[in-house]
């Protein structure tokens, strides 16, 4: 499912024209496609069949109380990392939640596991009950996703000769999406290759990126042109406190143009915005035509996109809007000046 594509040389989220959502809702701006959030989930879920499982979705790659919100009326369940996550969930209506820390300095090695399982075991205070793991992110082969089960199990089959026995193993998260071309994991033969391994064991799944990455775009318009010879720069509205990945990770998103433009400038661009670093791109080289006041879509930024974005140089953070079929609704209205410093108060040291 692909549910941004192009309809008489114009860019559509599902049924709606983007130059219709930024004509109402401003630039830059997050879009997000509802259907293609359920296809994600749904196929993960699907390919489980009858199996048990639980499909947790990770919070911290878009927290959007729309997202979750739209998740939640499926039945998934979610990873969060944080009390604000938590928060996040339950005023979404989201039923089942999981907690972790596995992304951080608290993990636990394979080594040390049995000891402290065995410690636990004993605890009059805890119950065991599972097994979880995360190797990673990103990753678009499933023979390391395989490895990590393939210990995971063997951890469980020595537990078990223990006496200590597990009702699930949660597989973590991880799966990569295509931001350019890249060859991504066939879900539905991920799943069953897992389902061959655990036995009767309860499994759970934590995609976050895999849920929402290819399910969001940035679009950014263009504020002039510059074309010096050696380097040619489209300088955009949007920039490096919106979407940091580029800058932050040098990660690529994909830049098309949202609307064909034949009157266009045909080169090869640098998306560079108006913040002062010379950090601030979206995008180097990439061949397009272009003209003033034309806007860019930047694909596959509903992961990661929003959540990470700042307020650096007191820039308000845009605007997200969901869309569904022909509808669409303002899921987060965009900041204003003035909301950034209502919490700020002036130093007075003068007393009384």
């Amino acid at each position: 499912m692909n549910t941004f594509s192009f309809k008489n040389k114009a860019l559509y989220a599902e049924s709606v024209a983007v130059t219709d959502l930024m004509a109402e809702y401003g630039s830059p701006l997050y879009i997000y496609s509802r259907g293609q959030i359920e296809s994600n989930w749904q196929q993960f879920d699907q390919a489980f069949g009858d199996h048990p499982h639980l499909i947790c979705y990770a919070v911290k790659a878009n927290s959007n109380l729309g997202v979750l919100n739209v998740l939640a009326k499926l039945g998934s369940g979610f990873d969060i990392v944080s009390i604000g996550e938590l928060e996040r969930v339950i005023a979404a209506g989201g039923p089942y939640i999981a907690t972790g820390l596995k992304e951080n300095k608290f993990g636990v090695s394979f080594d040390r596991a049995l000891a402290l399982y065995k410690k636990a075991e004993f605890s009059k205070h805890l119950d065991v009950f599972g097994l979880d793991y995360h190797i990673g992110s990103q990753i678009t082969e499933v023979s390391p996703f395989i490895e990590a089960l393939e210990k995971a199990l063997d951890l469980i089959s020595q537990l078990k000769a223990e006496g200590i026995k597990m009702s699930h193993i949660d597989i973590g998260g991880g799966v990569g999406i295509a931001y350019n071309e890249e060859e991504t994991i066939n879900i539905e033969k991920y799943v069953q290759s897992v389902l061959d391994k655990v036995g009767d064991l309860e499994v759970i799944l934590e995609p976050g990126r895999a849920i929402v990455g290819n399910a969001g775009i940035f679009v950014t318009q263009v504020e002039y042109l510059k074309q010096s010879g050696v380097k040619s720069f489209a300088i955009i509205d949007g920039a490096m406190n919106d979407l940091q990945r580029p800058s932050l990770y040098g990660s690529y998103h994909k830049a098309i143009a949202v609307e064909d433009n034949s009157k266009g400038i045909k080169d090869t661009w640098d998306l560079v915005g108006p913040i002062c670093e010379t950090g601030d791109f979206l995008a180097k080289d990439r061949e397009l035509t272009l003209a003033q006041g034309d806007y860019i879509a930047l694909m596959s930024a509903g992961a990661y996109g929003f959540v990470l974005s700042s307020n650096y140089n007191s820039r308000p953070r845009v605007a997200e809007v969901m869309v569904s079929g022909s509808n669409h609704t303002l899921v987060r209205k965009r900041e204003t000046v003035g909301s950034l410093f209502e919490n700020e108060f002036i130093f007075n040291n003068e007393i009384n």
